[in-house]
């Protein structure tokens, strides 16, 4: 189907047009017909297949249709994410749908701009937001209320629970008025037992749409494993770069020290790159977040924090410098590429550390991953630092003032303790 062939309000199909969306998905045929017409919706689908523009479009249909007299302090619309990253990027594409609506967006969240968040939800907004911990902050110092709220959103359901948000997300809904005065709408990777009965217990007869096809992997993702030396993954890697020529890669890989190591070696090489850990602050993360969309870096090096929290479309490329060790997050990292029906292609190397991952890798997506074999020419010769250099590194590290200690009892160093 097309978008055009819907009865959408005037404001919201230029929205449509504005973002260039022409044919919809999957989840956006299924979802947005059934949420115009007020059901409540529990749906499960993967990552990249636009669950994002089905809410939010039916939202703004909902919203356009059903204009509220006096909101108070009250939001029309709550959309609940569980990660900075999600919140930020619904909010973008709020933005974007919502261009022509008239309608006041905000997203909430930890890290950054504490008091600026403040200011402007107290000054009143029509779709608001949020993880579950920075919107109940603000609800319990009164700066927004509840109680005339009339739509709620729940994305990545299944996350709030892997995340232990759940009861923090329950603390909220209760909050909302009943689920016969609402219209709600549920997101999901899986409709698991808990999930459902989440959906039971605060939605309104949600009728349950799945669209998650029997592949556990995104159908359109050219996946593909080296067998490779750990000693010989950076000129691999340099190599594959070099001969795929990826407008928009993600390189996973599994430590923060990893990551610090492929940077400087890609960025030696001649490659724009750049690292997002769990220690990166917020700022400075959303800052590579807008350089990678914006195409100012070609190439972003991740640890799993991130490959929950990264919603960029038109990235061609991931990159798994390191098997994951946790099977789930291999779907999810690879998730990032092939998304809302673009081709994509998943590249991992099997080194002696963590090739032990790959069987139950392959027993949780139900298939094997295809293996190919790198030739000589597949390696890319390295530019290594210079003796000099490493001299200098060298030198610099042993300068360094040792890490400070306190004084135990005696004025010395503190006793180690035995070991077990």
């Amino acid at each position: 189907m097309n978008f055009s062939d819907f009865d959408l309000p005037y404001e919201v199909q230029q929205g449509i047009e504005h973002s260039g969306f022409t044919t919809c998905t999957q989840v956006q045929e299924q979802v947005i017909p059934r949420a115009v017409r007020g059901e409540d919706v529990a749906a499960q689908s993967q990552t990249g297949t636009g669950k994002t523009a089905a809410f939010l479009i039916s939202l703004f249909s909902r919203m356009t249709r059903n204009p509220v007299v006096d909101p108070g302090d009250s939001p029309q619309a709550l959309i609940i994410a569980p990660t900075r990253e999600l919140a930020d990027q619904i909010f973008h594409e709020a933005e974007r749908l919502g261009k022509f609506t008239g309608f006041r967006f905000l997203a909430v969240y930890g890290g950054i701009d504490y008091e600026k968040q403040r200011d402007t939800l107290s000054k009143g907004v029509d779709v608001l937001i949020g993880t579950p911990g920075r919107l109940i902050d603000y609800y319990k110092q009164h700066v927004y209320s509840l109680k005339k709220t009339r739509y709620l959103v729940i994305d990545e359901a299944d996350r709030m629970f892997d995340m232990g948000f759940i009861d923090d997300l329950r603390y909220l809904l209760r909050k909302l008025p009943d689920y016969s005065k609402r219209q709600s709408m549920l997101f999901s990777a899986t409709l698991s037992y808990r999930v459902m009965e989440l959906a039971y217990e605060f939605m309104n007869l949600p009728e349950k749409i799945s669209i998650t096809p029997e592949q556990v992997t995104v159908e359109k993702v050219d996946q593909i494993l080296y067998h490779v030396g750990k000693h010989e993954k950076v000129p691999l890697l340099l190599g594959i770069l070099s001969r795929e020529k990826p407008e928009r890669a993600i390189v996973f890989v599994n430590t923060r020290r990893a990551a610090e190591m492929v940077v400087e070696r890609l960025i030696r090489n001649n490659w724009k790159a750049a690292a997002i850990t769990g220690e990166i602050l917020q700022k400075k993360r959303l800052k590579l977040l807008d350089d990678f969309k914006g195409g100012r870096l070609p190439v972003l090096v991740a640890t799993d924090v991130a490959s929950r929290g990264i919603h960029v479309e038109g990235i061609t490329h991931v990159i798994n410098y390191d098997l994951p060790q946790d099977a789930e997050d291999y779907v999810h990292r690879i998730g990032r590429t092939g998304r809302a029906g673009a081709e994509g292609k998943a590249i991992s190397l099997a080194c002696e550390e963590y090739v032990y991952s790959l069987e139950a890798i392959e027993a949780y997506i139900g298939q094997k991953v295809p293996t190919g074999w790198a030739t000589d020419d597949m390696y890319h010769k390295e530019i290594r630092r210079t003796a000099e250099e490493r001299q200098q590194a060298e030198q610099k590290r042993q300068s360094a003032p040792p890490p400070r200690h306190r004084s135990g009892p005696g004025g010395g160093r503190p006793p180690r303790r035995p070991s077990r």
